[in-house]
């Protein structure tokens, strides 16, 4: 599995991927803002995907991150997701693996994940502690289904 940068010919897909898991996010396919971001993240290189197959631009995406490094030396991962169908197949790690890579060292990354009563959201809170992610105390807003939130943070020294 590659992960590449996320073209134009993308776009539809990455709805697709969002629709998926909109239970979990609250509404994004349908949001201006949401699909604004993708955009603005494909155009500045920092919108990350895995095709099914490894497939062309445009094929089914497995799993996708937007990826922020315009306040370094802190960053952000400002979405990951993963399709159901290939959970457990090390997308995200893969994923992470990747923007890890482009990481000035040294560095502070910082993600907003879900609370630990979501029982969808605990894989992404066990992905990002693996990789010594560490959850902050700070009160992060519950996400627009209602779900409680939480910050985590890696400092890479």
């Amino acid at each position: 599995m590659k992960v590449v940068n996320a073209i134009k010919d993308d776009l539809i897909v990455w709805l697709e991927l969002a629709s998926e898991v909109e239970y979990l996010f609250g509404p994004m396919v349908s949001d201006p803002k949401f699909i604004q971001a993708i955009e603005k993240n494909i155009n500045q290189c920092s919108a990350f995907c895995v095709r099914e197959k490894d497939g062309l631009p445009g094929s089914r995406l497995l799993g996708g991150v937007l990826f922020s490094s315009a306040g370094a030396p802190s960053y952000k991962i400002g979405w990951l997701a993963v399709s159901s169908r290939a959970r457990n197949k090390g997308i995200a790690t893969e994923l992470l693996r990747h923007i890890l890579k482009l990481v000035d060292v040294p560095a502070e990354i910082s993600v907003t994940t879900f609370g630990d009563e979501i029982p969808d959201g605990r894989p992404a809170r066990k992905l990002y502690q693996k990789f010594g992610f560490v959850p902050q105390e700070e009160s992060i807003p519950n996400g627009p289904e209602g779900g409680s939130r939480q910050k985590f943070k890696l400092i890479i020294k």
